[in-house]
């Protein structure tokens, strides 16, 4: 069974992400999401809740397996088996830093990693930017899937409100 790893903290899930996901799932076999945890950051949304998200939205694909996991990729591919990280790059900024992960990781475990470039759709996207012009009232409800997008509205407003 051919598996892969798109690791990331999700905090939302975009098209962008979607996307890389996707493509992956028509490539292997079983996707794992593995939803980084950062204990230093408070994320929008819990790690609870970015599972679920990424599960609702990945379901009609078949393949997809949503973990949280905390320290190394690599440690949770060992973990489990997997050979193969999938990271899509936006920019060749992007490219750079993701090379020297990707030595790093094949150097301590022998992990690939594969580089899928992102849709030119979402080439400037991140969750962090999402956030931000959400939380000024900018539209982006085209840049998440529906539910993903009513999710953060609804977390603006309770942010919002309890100031």
């Amino acid at each position: 069974m051919r598996r892969a790893v798109c690791p990331g903290s999700f905090d939302p899930i975009t098209n962008g992400h979607l996307d890389i996901i996707e493509r992956a799932s028509k490539l292997y076999d079983v996707v794992h999401v593995a939803v980084a945890v950062n204990r230093t950051k408070q994320g929008m949304f819990t790690i609870e809740e970015r599972i679920a998200l990424i599960e609702e939205v990945t379901a009609p694909y078949g393949n997809i397996v949503v973990e949280s996991h905390l320290g190394l990729t690599v440690d949770f591919c060992r973990e489990r088996g997997i050979p193969a990280i999938v990271k899509g790059l936006r920019a060749v900024s992007d490219f750079d830093y993701e090379l020297q992960m990707a030595q790093m990781n094949h150097g301590l475990t022998g992990v690939e990693t594969l580089f899928m470039p992102t849709s030119p759709t979402y080439s400037f996207l991140s969750s962090t930017l999402v956030k931000e012009v959400a939380s000024y009232g900018g539209d982006v409800s085209h840049l998440l899937p529906e539910v993903v997008h009513r999710r953060l509205v609804e977390r603006i407003a309770e942010r919002k409100a309890a100031q």
